[in-house]
């Protein structure tokens, strides 16, 4: 699809005027160049006219910008005055209670009369007290309803808001690409170049495109929690986890393309909220970085000892939060287990202060004392002192005998996602990643004898850097963390997240492994298996999952009931947020839809146009028949943003109404008023039945033409580590074979020695037997030795092609002896035959 035709469909109809006017620069374009020739004037007026459609696009994404956070804040105002009010606004039942136990405190005779006067009163009195308390708790029921439609339109609100966000991202997308294809366009067809000059002069002083969005999604995600909870948000230790010196995790890595960057951050906001430290202090672009100064020596021994997942493999850095002017350091290792063994992988770590760091990597300074000083304040237990005390001392004896050095600096802005102190679900998201040398070892000296190089902080992309010397990595980073018990399904949401088209899943990748590969290419002979697909496109056609939507107000509950009319839930259709259509696209269906009193309007008699109804009616089915019955569902069934329904627990009372509910449950849950969407299942029940009975498209009918090739070869010199898990059982397997085949052999051997013990020395024909199986039995005894030893060194090296599998050595070897049987078979008959 051309551009121009992109822009018109994916862009937001309410923002078109604002949107860079495409085709009208490239009219402009190419009227020039075919009326007269390119000359100086026409580049002043075309550059003029970019820079007006430049200056445009800029000032309306700075204003929409603040007025999303001014909305953000207004409505976040308004949750927590609600919550107030649920709290300090009594109803009238607990009102009148309270007055009643204020009187009585006062007067203590006055209660005495009254409780008399309640006992001789008789049945009537109860009556109408039972009628008084009915009314009360209608009035609070409905007080509870009334809050509950409040935080309802809060919700759509929100939703909007998550709509704006994401229509924004996307509009910043295409216009950034709009100017970059214009600009393309231009530098071909005329011969002044221009691309370079707008982009330093223009572009970069209006970076509308370098919008960082992470403050406001942090913003939007601490909202919406708060709408989702009704006002309860869980509360807890933000930093569990982070303060154990070894946890463990089950971590999934996953590759995110630029272009679904923010609709991810925004399909995880609406089930995990943004992970802050520090809920009171507003968001700064450096609480996201995250920097590791990774270290190892000359030979890369830990590098390919992480590759290779070997027993014990290890690895050692320094990592940091924030910019570098952060003086609290930890110092982390990292250790890979075989499953075999039993235990789990396992990251350990120490906190050191930065100016102690140089003297700790020399080994002219322990950490005993500076432990010592925890245990006496009562931070740390002392088993816990002893265990990090152990880790130091290993660490700092790994990097004196197996001389480690800095390699590798890995930099990346890090967005986490978890409920605070509930660590069953942790996602984060790494963008902006960049790896950086620190060696010395090509002579050019980058850390010098510091432990870390101080030329670069967090001013990512790190122009000061040489080319050489960093990798932009183009993707973004998505690792998916579950702490689950023992069959322990994972929440479905993130089942279908992960199975979507925002994510392309990438096993085991590491980001140290990934720049030693990159930036050390006369270092690395081994090369990860993930490296070939960094050249792939990881884009997919839209699943429908995670679709961001744009909701419809509708009448409130109160107000459906007043009508008398029943409470239908709203379709998907008419929930679903879709892009717009180009103009004249999709009218063909409304033009033909019936008006409200037709006959009437077009001056017909009733029966006429009773008459005329009816055939276009029946045109319209002919025509829904003819689409098929895919159309017809795909029209009613569009996916949507809500949760999957779920069945309302019992009511409990208003105060306590969220502190019994999962946190990970969806704001469904915290809201019994909306019911189960009988629609949603019985559209999946159709398209299930339907995908039984019709056969899948092909891959081109769908538009995904990805193709898995097996054609790509390493560089010359270098090869492909691919993830090979050896265990213990198949070195035993290994030699079990082994000796299979020698049992076989010493079965031959047997028989050419019996042969060679009993027949006659004169007897040709016995001792040409005895010989073939002799050389049977030498044969099997060789090979097999050959093979054993070929598989053992493979499987100390961790090689698993042509280890698994024999292709012709059993055939050979039941040739051979068959051979040897039919020979001896054969002379024995025409020996018979001459006797």
């Amino acid at each position: 699809m051309k551009f121009g035709r992109k822009i018109s469909n994916d862009l937001y109809s309410e923002w078109r005027p604002f949107y860079i006017d495409y085709n009208l620069l490239k009219r402009e374009l190419k009227a020039r160049i075919t009326s007269h020739g390119w000359n100086a004037a026409d580049e002043f007026e075309f550059t003029n006219l970019l820079e007006g459609e430049l200056d445009k696009i800029h000032d309306f994404q700075k204003t929409k910008t603040t007025e999303l956070s001014n909305r953000i804040k207004i409505a976040e105002r308004q949750v927590r005055k609600l919550v107030s009010e649920e709290f300090t606004t009594p109803s009238p039942t607990r009102r009148r209670a309270t007055e009643a136990s204020a009187a009585d405190a006062e007067d203590p005779e006055a209660r005495r009369k009254r409780d008399t006067v309640q006992q001789d009163a008789g049945s009537d009195d109860d009556d109408t007290d039972d009628e008084g308390d009915i009314a009360t708790d209608d009035e609070s029921a409905q007080s509870v309803d009334a809050l509950e439609e409040q935080f309802h339109f809060l919700e759509e609100e929100v939703a909007t808001l998550v709509a704006d966000v994401h229509d924004l991202a996307l509009y910043t997308k295409l216009n950034i690409t709009g100017f970059m294809k214009i600009l393309k366009k231009h530098d071909k067809q005329t011969p002044t170049p221009l691309m370079q000059t707008f982009i330093q002069n223009y572009l970069e002083k209006r970076p509308f495109y370098k919008y960082n969005w992470d403050a406001i999604i942090v913003k939007l995600s601490r909202l919406y929690d708060l709408v989702r909870t009704r006002g309860h948000p869980v509360q807890g230790d933000s930093s569990a986890g982070g303060s154990q010196s070894a946890f463990v995790r089950q971590t999934t890595k996953y590759w995110v393309h630029p272009d679904n960057l923010v609709p991810l951050k925004l399909a995880i906001m609406r089930h995990l909220p943004v992970l802050v430290f520090n809920p009171d202090k507003e968001f700064e672009p450096k609480d996201a970085a995250i920097t590791s100064i990774y270290y190892d020596n000359e030979d890369l021994e830990l590098y390919l000892g992480r590759l290779e997942k070997t027993e014990g493999a290890q690895a050692i850095r320094l990592r940091w939060y924030g910019d570098i002017n952060n003086t609290q350091i930890f110092v982390e290792r990292k250790t890979h287990r075989e499953d075999w063994t039993g235990e789990k992988s396992v990251k350990a770590r120490f906190p050191i202060k930065e100016e102690k760091v140089n003297a700790f990597l020399r080994g002219e300074y322990t950490m005993d004392e500076e432990f010592a000083v925890l245990v006496e304040k009562g931070k740390k237990s002392q088993a816990e002192v002893d265990s990090m005390l152990q880790l130091a001392n290993e660490v700092q004896y790994a990097v004196l005998t197996r001389r480690l050095q800095p390699v590798m600096r890995t930099f990346y802005n890090r967005t986490a996602f978890q409920l605070p102190g509930d660590a069953r679900v942790r996602i984060s998201l790494d963008t902006e990643l960049t790896m950086v040398r620190e060696d010395n070892w090509d002579g050019q000296v980058r850390a010098d004898e510091n432990w870390r190089r101080t030329d670069i902080g967090i001013d990512w992309p790190f122009d000061q850097v040489q080319t050489d010397d960093k990798e932009l990595f183009k993707y973004g980073v998505l690792e998916v963390k579950l702490q689950t018990q023992y069959g322990q399904e994972p929440p479905q949401w993130v089942t279908e997240l992960v199975n979507s088209h925002l994510v392309e899943a990438v096993p085991k990748f590491s980001k140290f492994i990934h720049g030693c590969a990159t930036l050390l290419p006369h270092r690395v002979h081994l090369v990860p298996f993930w490296l070939p697909q960094v050249d792939v496109d990881i884009t997919k056609p839209n699943t429908g999952f995670m679709t961001v939507e744009r909701p419809h107000h509708t009448r409130t509950p109160s107000e459906r009931r007043s009508s008398g009319a029943p409470t239908p839930d709203v379709t998907d259709a008419e929930r679903t947020y879709a892009e717009p259509l180009s103009e004249g696209e999709g009218d063909e269906e409304m033009d033909l839809a019936p008006a409200r009193d037709e006959g009437a309007r077009i001056g017909l008699a009733n029966a006429q146009a009773a008459d005329a109804i009816a055939y276009r009616e029946k045109q319209l089915k002919e025509r829904a028949q003819k689409a098929g019955p895919s159309r017809a569902r795909s029209s009613e069934c569009l996916p949507v943003l809500h949760a999957p329904p779920t069945t309302p627990a019992p009511r409990p009372p208003p105060r306590l109404r969220t502190l019994s509910i999962d946190p990970l449950a969806p704001s469904l849950t915290f809201d019994e008023r909306f019911k189960a969407r009988l629609r949603a299942v019985k559209c999946a029940d159709e398209e299930a039945e339907a995908d039984e009975t019709q056969v899948s498209p092909r891959s081109d009918e769908t538009g995904d033409d990805r193709v898995l090739t097996r054609e790509w070869r390493a560089p010359p010199g270098k090869r492909i580590a691919i993830p090979v898990r050896i265990e213990p059982k198949v070195y035993f397997a290994t030699e079990r074979t082994f000796l299979k085949w020698l049992h076989f052999a010493i079965y031959v051997a047997s028989i050419a020695t019996t042969l060679l013990n009993f027949i006659p020395p004169d007897d040709e024909r016995g001792l040409l037997c005895a010989s073939l199986f002799t050389f049977t039995a030498l044969f099997a005894i060789v090979y097999s030795a050959g093979i054993f030893v070929y598989r053992a060194i493979h499987l100390r090296r961790r090689r698993a092609e042509g280890i698994y599998y024999d292709k012709y050595g059993p055939t050979i070897l039941c040739a051979v002896l068959l051979a040897a049987l039919g020979t001896n078979l054969v002379l024995r008959l025409s020996e018979m035959v001459e006797g």
